[in-house]
């Protein structure tokens, strides 16, 4: 993250990027080195260390590592707690099957604040290179997880659109979404985007059902709830190559929903032994239509557009089992996997966890090993 003030800012990694420059820049720097030494010596004291995805653990490792391990405290007591989605619900509310696929369109949906850092300029700039260059999938690809296919987009009878789903907060919110309808028009693709601002669930819920693909461009997403959201509806997702959808949720998944860290990078609290070397991640069961790829990932204008055109464009068959394979791997977040694995992380460290309240208690063995630690201390 610190690294981010040297990057392009027309690279979209984050919305301080290309802020190091200048003496402007030199103070933010210094701010932010001095406010990561501060964090570190704060992180050093904590006991129990749970953080939302794979790329928010190995983040803190760097950051807090060298502190925790002066204080005795092994880095490798940082634990992965994916956060709680409503997977269920959309399970309930969104049929995925052969007869569901009648009522999907070639609809992009992104759902996210009109913030920043959401960088929906990207997907405009992405979506207009699609529908002008009217690109067909190639035989190769940059992005780890994808299908590629010789098939053909969709033709003027069901035309792609993008639909774009947020929240507006405040007027610079409204000055943002403003400025968006500018460039669609500047790229000559208004008619193919939608804006709906404040949507109600009910909303949401009927675009999620009529929607073929999902789309994330944030850099380094923590986590992205919103990806699983998608993956759970049966959506196939095209998000940044970064962050949390990159390392736990768009990967490729066996049959079951199982994640093999050898491919898709990372690990979380769930993880098992699978007996072959690798460490594998469990899924929700069966049903989840073979093995393989549960969406696409994305750089830039040119990849997203190209993973467009390869999500839309694959056959049926292929398409469904994409989408079945991706609502098995979101089971691994929902609510009773979260409760789970939240007080799993707090036994590990001989604590007691009420899911609902935090820290419950201590139990007696733990506070026997701080009591002895803290005697230590003392006599040093």
């Amino acid at each position: 993250m610190l690294g981010s003030l040297d990057d392009d800012a027309q690279a979209g990694r984050g919305v301080n990027a290309g802020l190091g420059r200048g003496w402007k820049g030199k103070l933010k720097r210094h701010y932010w080195h001095f406010f990561a030494r501060l964090y570190s010596w704060v992180g050093g004291e904590v006991d129990v260390v749970m953080t939302n995805s794979s790329w928010t653990q190995n983040h803190i490792r760097q950051l807090w590592g060298a502190s925790r391990r002066r204080r005795r405290r092994a880095d490798n007591d940082i634990t992965v707690v994916f956060p709680p989605v409503a997977v269920e619900e959309l399970e309930r509310e969104i049929d995925v099957g052969e007869e569901s696929e009648k009522s999907r369109h070639p609809h992009l949906l992104y759902i996210a604040q009109f913030r920043p850092e959401k960088n929906h300029q990207l997907v405009l700039t992405a979506f207009a290179r699609f529908l002008h260059s009217q690109q067909h999938p190639s035989t190769s690809s940059s992005t780890p997880s994808t299908t590629t296919t010789t098939t053909t987009t969709p033709g003027p009878a069901d035309p792609p659109k993008l639909i774009l789903i947020g929240s507006v907060r405040d007027s610079d919110d409204a000055t943002r979404v403003y400025k968006l309808r500018l460039l669609a028009h500047e790229l000559k693709i208004k008619e193919s985007v939608t804006f709906v601002c404040d949507a109600s669930w009910s909303q949401i819920l009927a675009h999620l059902r009529t929607a073929s693909v999902g789309v994330n461009s944030m850099w380094n997403e923590h986590f992205g709830i919103g990806v699983v959201e998608y993956q759970a509806a049966g959506l196939l997702a095209v998000v940044h190559d970064s962050g949390g959808p990159r390392g736990d949720i768009v990967v490729d998944v066996d049959g079951d929903g199982n994640v093999n860290d050898d491919l898709a990078g990372g690990a979380d609290a769930g993880a098992d032994d699978d007996g072959g070397g690798g460490r594998r991640r469990r899924g929700g069961g069966g049903g989840g239509g073979g093995t393989g790829p549960t969406g696409f990932r994305a750089t830039d204008a040119a990849s997203f557009a190209l993973a467009f055109s390869q999500a839309l464009a694959l056959p049926p068959q292929d398409r469904l089992a994409m989408r079945r394979r991706a609502r098995v791997s979101a089971k691994r977040f929902g609510e009773d996997v979260f409760a789970r694995r939240f007080e799993r992380g707090g036994a590990r460290e001989g604590a007691t966890w009420n899911t609902s309240v935090g820290l419950e208690r201590e139990t007696e063995r733990g506070e026997i090993e701080r009591e002895r630690e803290r005697e230590i201390e003392r006599e040093r």
